[in-house]
């Protein structure tokens, strides 16, 4: 069984590969099919695999090979697979294209469940699959969804559920994890704060699929920066969501911390026992950005959620959590990042499908629609088209080089992209897309540097803090995406490929 990434716990199962070295024997010879008595009282012969040992295209041997050569008539593959988006239709191709080369039907059984090791929130999908050598897949169970079925090798008809799309398994997999969280940890409440925005409206369209409306409370919370159209939005999406709603506004709280702040005194004893020199504090829009989030999040949505009986959410997405867009103890704060995995693009994409499985606009169409925004200040008005400082698609496929790609890339492979001119093929975007963005390589390279510092600097150090985050993709920050705290680095021919660009 794997031994990397997530997958460092203790195990119940000894490597064959070690066994046979102590042993002094060919790993082929610890390899051997059992023999078994079916219904009608005959003997089937049967070879057991252990999860990705299925995945041999690598190994030194192949082990269903050794039991198909020693007679066995059915392989099984018993796996404790976690969820990662687009995994089954690999695992598809790998145990076809088996089961034909082996001629024998190969049966993968996969657990439902899930693994929370604190930091990150794993689920398995089941979704067990029989491989017949002449039909490919006979059988296709429900995702996310323990049961028992019964199938006859001989059958002709092959039993295949209908098949997901993309956001119709990612939004399985997203409310099957939060389900199961919430059941592990006994929270039966949950507060949201709704800013009108799509990364909350989802997660409260999510959660009001898995509570009773009565357990959960959509809070909105204005200052005299957020706009009218924003406010009207959570209303409606609470009204159409059927659950609680209250409007709790920050602008008193606001106003009263920053007054405190500009007014308190501070003493310099840096030289001596007596203050050397008595200053204030400078208050600057950046400052007073932070003091709202926080005061929504640690002050507010933690008081309410205490009082309702409950707790409150973390509504971040991947592209925020990658670069750090978020106020630490603000909304960076909650029970469960649940969105935290998903790119922005993808936010959108299960919008979409949970209003296409209502049959109507559950998540209202000005949130889709709008900019999105932060609201904490008078130059982040989504009304005047103002919001946050990324550019999706491409801020999204930026990141996720960076993160999710097998072989992370790093500002050194993407400005010399940008230099061949090959950019937007390397990461999938539309022809000239960054182009149009970034016309100088200057303006290029001041985005690039950026969100790679905060990549690499704050943004970790607030990661260190995040909730858990429910993981979707195949690198998931937290226990997945193990990160230390180290300067900013850059490689010499990174210095070598600017100084070039920039002459």
């Amino acid at each position: 069984m794997p031994n990397y990434r997530e997958f460092d716990d203790s195990r119940h199962f000894y490597d064959t590969r070690k066994c046979a070295l102590e042993r002094e024997q060919k790993v082929e010879e610890l390899i051997n099919p059992h023999t078994f008595i079916n219904r009608q009282g005959k003997d089937v012969v049967c070879g057991g695999l252990l999860c990705e040992d299925g995945w041999s295209d690598d190994y030194s041997f192949h082990p269903q090979n050794i039991l198909a050569q020693k007679g066995a008539e059915l392989i099984i593959n018993l796996s404790c697979s976690p969820f990662t988006l687009g995994k089954k239709n690999k695992r598809s191709r790998v145990f076809e294209k088996q089961a034909r080369e082996l001629n024998t039907p190969i049966l993968y059984c996969n657990c439902v469940g899930t693994q929370n090791n604190g930091k990150t929130l794993y689920t398995f999908d089941g979704d067990s699959c029989l491989y017949s050598p002449t039909q490919g897949r006979m059988m296709n169970l429900k995702p996310f969804e323990e049961c028992l079925h019964t199938i006859s090798l001989n059958e002709s008809n092959p039993h295949i559920d209908q098949e997901l799309s993309t956001s119709q398994y990612t939004l399985e997999a997203v409310l099957y994890g939060t389900r199961k969280f919430l059941e592990m940890t006994g929270i039966k409440k949950v507060v949201i704060g709704v800013s009108g925005g799509i990364d909350s409206a989802l997660a409260a369209a999510i959660y009001s699929r898995i509570l009773e409306p009565s357990n959960l409370l959509l809070v909105n919370m204005p200052s005299r920066f957020n706009s009218k159209l924003t406010k009207n939005a959570a209303e409606e999406l609470a009204q159409n969501l059927g659950c609680c709603y209250t409007i709790a506004s920050i602008q008193e709280c606001f106003e009263n911390t920053v007054n405190q702040l500009e007014n308190i005194s501070i003493n310099n004893y840096s030289l001596g026992s007596q203050p050397e020199a008595t200053f204030n504090l400078d208050i600057s829009s950046f400052v007073k950005e932070n003091i709202q989030a926080r005061d929504r999040s640690s002050r507010l949505l933690a008081a309410i959620a205490a009082a309702f009986g409950g707790a409150f959410t973390c509504n971040a997405n991947k592209s925020e959590t990658t670069v750090g867009y978020s106020t630490l103890y603000g909304d960076h704060a909650g029970l469960l990042a649940n969105l935290a995995d998903l790119w922005k693009g993808q936010v959108y994409e299960m919008s979409h499908e949970i209003n296409n499985q209502a049959g109507k606009k559950i998540i209202p169409q000005s949130i889709i629609d709008i900019k999105p925004s932060a609201e904490l200040s008078d130059q982040q008005n989504p009304e005047k088209g103002q919001g946050d400082p990324f550019h999706y698609p491409y801020h999204d496929a930026l990141f996720r080089s960076w993160v999710e790609d097998w072989n992370r890339k790093s500002p050194e492979e993407i400005l010399q992209w940008r230099l061949e001119g090959s950019l937007e093929k390397q990461l999938g975007l539309s022809h000239n897309l960054t182009k149009q963005l970034f016309p100088t390589h200057k303006e290029f390279i001041a985005d690039l540097e950026r969100w790679w510092k905060c990549y690499c600097g704050l943004g970790l150090a607030k990661r260190i803090q995040a909730p858990p985050i429910l993981a979707i993709s195949r690198r998931v920050f937290g226990f997945d995406h193990r990160e230390a705290q180290c300067p900013v680095l850059w490689t010499q021919k990174y210095l070598a490929l600017k100084e070039e660009a920039l002459k």
